[in-house]
């Protein structure tokens, strides 16, 4: 006689088996479906333990993502940091002469002397000085009253005051206190213009700009600097001029030397709240406060490459502009607003970085000044990189540009043409960069306009009126409006293209 117990026993034995099949099966098929996978991305092939969602990334393709990430950052940290890496260039110019010192005064009116700078104007001399304000303390400029402008910069460009014209003094003349971090203006202030600077070390830059030489020289003779613990028996200002012997540009560097520059920066000034991010961003590169900066091979060659690609995004950004509203001149033409954002570098939601980056890759500093909205008082920059036809402006073309008459200027007007390698005045054996509404023997038309002219040859009777281009060199103009009136900003007086002469 069978017995039942032993049945199902059987049967219970013959269902674990089937079950245990039927899950080894299933894992089966789950490990079947999480094995090592490579997904093919934009830099290059990935690979996984296991699928995608399942697995580790491999060693190698670890690596490979960390370089990533430390390049991708490079580039835009390159961007970001384009306003204090370049401005430092202008301290390194500055203190190329022999015995030159935090302090003295720069003289530029040559055009040799011009070159060196950004975007330099030949039509006026400019004087400069170098603040660090962690080595002098709080410290004063005088200015003298009379037709000049000029303002200060902290280190990252940012606008501290106008001077001059543009300014509080309105060019009635006047005592600035200038304060770095941490600084506080002493109670024998009183009666100075008091700014802050964000930063110890930046610019103060001026330009002179009564028509009468003689009038600028006596105008210069009068500006005062020095420290405020001075005041009582201030010292005499020391001139200098930019070493004549030197090749160094104040613009930024290329290759690794950008990255050590940048590291310098950051060790002497404070860190600002707004740049945290930026900052640990700055730490993974190995550029940290506080810290010597000692990349290892791999970094050095990760960022040598960087600002390659740093700055030809910047070269993009700045030459073929995207969401820079502020940059609209008028519809139908290639010009636009050069200086196209405010002197803060804010907007109402965002630190304006495009833009800056933009400005600051051609340009040296910025000021309420220089983006006016009050007629006859500042300047406005027109700047373009194309002609009429949309093609980019080349050395071995020439063009015309057509100066319609009555330009809404109430001082003057100027064009001067830039070489795109270094954004300096365009290198000629001529040394003529700029013409300008100043210039007495510009030739005019009957009806009181003027005809310009860009290219490698003079055209006849248009000698006086020739900026020479050079065949293998790309080049862009500014068109500077000074003291501009009404007609600019109503656009009842527009610039028209510059256009190819056949």
């Amino acid at each position: 006689m069978n017995n039942p117990i032993n049945g199902w026993e059987s049967t219970i034995m013959k269902t674990k088996t089937i079950l245990a099949a039927a899950l080894f099966s299933a894992l089966a098929i789950a490990t079947a479906g999480a094995r090592a996978e490579d997904i093919t991305t934009r830099i290059g092939t990935l690979s996984f333990t296991h699928d995608f969602a399942n697995g580790y990334p491999t060693k190698e393709t670890v690596a490979k993502l960390y370089d990533e990430r430390d390049f991708q950052r490079a580039t835009q940290l390159y961007l970001w940091a384009l306003p204090m890496v370049s401005l430092g260039e202008v301290e390194h110019v500055f203190m190329l002469p022999p015995g030159a010192a935090y302090g003295d005064l720069m003289r530029m009116e040559t055009f040799p002397e011009i070159s060196r700078f950004l975007t330099g104007n030949a039509t006026t001399p400019y004087a400069m000085t170098w603040l660090n304000l962690a080595k002098s303390g709080p410290y004063v400029i005088e200015i003298p009253a009379g037709p000049t402008a000029g303002f200060v910069d902290d280190l990252w460009q940012r606008a501290v005051t106008d001077i001059g014209l543009p300014g509080p003094d309105k060019g009635q003349g006047g005592k600035f206190l200038l304060l770095g971090p941490g600084q506080t203006a002493p109670a024998e202030a009183q009666g100075y213009i008091v700014v802050n600077m964000s930063t110890f070390n930046g610019l103060f830059l001026f330009r002179l700009l009564s028509p009468d030489a003689k009038e600028n020289e006596a105008m210069f003779k009068k500006f005062r600097l020095y420290p405020f613990n001075q005041r009582a028996n201030p010292p005499g200002n020391k001139e200098i001029r930019p070493d004549a012997g030197g090749q160094v540009l104040a613009n930024a560097p290329r290759g690794f030397a950008y990255w050590e520059k940048l590291a310098r920066w950051v060790n002497e000034e404070p860190v600002q709240e707004r740049d945290r991010i930026m900052m640990a961003m700055l730490r993974s590169l190995g550029i940290e406060k506080g810290k010597p900066f000692n990349p290892d091979a791999r970094m050095k060659k990760l960022l040598t490459e960087a600002t390659l690609i740093g700055e030809a995004m910047a070269k993009a950004n700045d030459f073929d502009k995207r969401q820079m509203e502020l940059s609209h001149y008028a519809d139908g033409v290639h010009w636009h607003i050069s200086l196209c954002l405010d002197p803060s570098q804010e907007a109402t939601n965002y630190t304006q970085l495009d833009e800056r980056a933009a400005w600051f890759y051609e340009a040296t500093a910025t000021s309420a000044g220089m983006v006016t909205k009050t007629p006859g008082v500042g300047s406005v920059y027109l700047g373009t990189y194309k002609d009429k036809d949309g093609d980019w402006l080349d050395g071995a073309t020439t063009y015309r540009l057509h100066v319609p008459t009555n330009a809404p200027v109430k001082q003057f007007w100027s064009l001067t043409v830039y070489d795109v390698d270094t954004r300096a005045l365009m290198q000629n054996k001529e040394q003529q960069a700029d013409r300008s509404s100043r210039q007495p023997d510009l030739v005019k038309n009957a009806d009181g306009s003027v005809d310009i002219y860009v290219g490698p040859k003079a055209p006849a009777g248009f000698e006086k009126n020739w900026i020479p281009s050079v065949p293998g060199k790309a080049w862009f103009p500014y068109f500077r409006l000074y003291a501009p009136t009404e007609a600019h900003f109503n656009r009842t007086w527009l610039l028209p293209d510059f256009v190819k002469v056949k």
